[in-house]
């Protein structure tokens, strides 16, 4: 950790302070899943990708395009079908008539918050044109490097049990994204307030409030960089990942991008919770979103409604968990 002192301590305060500020504001349109936008933020903060699995009318297009209005950041969605080819979404050159040269034209990536709608609907060929944007922030066209704007962030939504005309995403695909969560449905409560606050806002559409920019939401994702760990914190994140590589359940365990994920998304997650130092249960907290689409589950218990999410909760059973390390120990 590069400091623990009162400079560090403010930062850490006004972080939590200007995250809650945005959650406030994204659940406003996004009823009754304050702890799912927690995660969703979490990945954001941590500087990497998420993947919104879920059933439709969940909230999850709403979700991404409120969180870009309240980071203050740029948005673009691109729907994902059949016939979308990869220039859809990084650009193309297009040979301007006036000077007789050729003048790339960007496409969607180049914004600050993607939503790639229903991206398991595309083939793996145009999947494949995020890969270097999700990875590297910059896309090559016809030989030229772009660089993308920063911050720039994927939220992407597929649906997890419709498969007519849709392409399972790539296990290199999946790698990229940070973290996996699923919003679930309301209960009664949250249900009715949805609609009755549609009925009072008397409009479909709704939008929220900008409290970031996007030099800020970096200052925070800086701060989360000083977030301390623990080396047995650090170690706990590592036993859990490779218990996923001898489990008799899974043929293909997390590797070691995994551990990295989890201790990465612990950090931010320990931010916005308001505090300098990582525990154990967030490392638990986090687990199953970091490491769950980065394992395989054997093919012959595919029938068995065994997940990967599902094998890894188990694993947190018998992971022996440490005692909480803060700064001062």
């Amino acid at each position: 950790m590069t400091n623990t002192g009162v400079e560090s301590q403010r930062d850490v305060a006004w972080a939590c302070e200007a995250s809650n500020r945005v959650l406030d504001q994204v659940s406003r349109a996004v009823v009754g899943k304050r702890e799912s936008l927690e995660l969703v933020l979490t990945g954001i903060v941590a500087g990497g990708h998420v993947l919104l699995e879920d059933f439709p009318g969940l909230g999850k297009t709403l979700a991404a395009r409120s969180f870009a209005q309240a980071l203050g950041l740029d948005f673009r969605r691109a729907q994902f079908t059949p016939d979308l080819l990869p220039a859809d979404l990084t650009g193309s050159y297009v040979f301007d008539q006036s000077n007789a040269t050729f003048e790339f034209r960007p496409g969607p990536l180049f914004t600050g918050l993607l939503l790639a709608d229903e991206i398991n609907r595309t083939p793996p060929k145009t999947q494949s044109a995020l890969l270097e944007a999700m990875q590297e922030k910059q896309i090559t066209v016809e030989g030229t490097t772009h660089q993308l704007t920063r911050p720039f962030h994927v939220l992407a939504t597929a649906n997890p049990v419709e498969t007519e005309g849709t392409y399972p995403l790539p296990e290199a695909q999946l790698d990229r994204f940070l973290l996996r969560l699923a919003f679930g449905y309301p209960d009664e409560d949250e249900e009715w307030d949805v609609l009755s606050r549609r009925i009072t806002r008397r409009a479909e559409e709704q939008s929220v409030d900008s409290v970031l920019s996007g030099e800020e939401l970096i200052a925070i994702q800086q701060t989360a960089e000083d977030v301390f760990f623990h080396p047995e914190v650090g170690r706990y994140a590592i036993a859990i990942t490779r218990e996923t590589r001898t489990d008799s359940q899974l043929l293909v365990g997390a590797s070691p991008r995994g551990s990295l994920a989890l201790l990465t998304c612990a950090r931010a997650y320990a931010l916005i919770k308001g505090r300098n130092f990582v525990t154990p249960e967030d490392i638990k907290a986090l687990a199953v979103g970091t490491l769950g689409h980065r394992v395989t589950v054997r093919p012959e218990l595919w029938m068995s409604n065994i997940t990967g999410d599902k094998v890894v909760r188990g694993l947190l059973d018998r992971v022996p968990v440490p005692a909480e390390y803060r700064p001062d120990h």
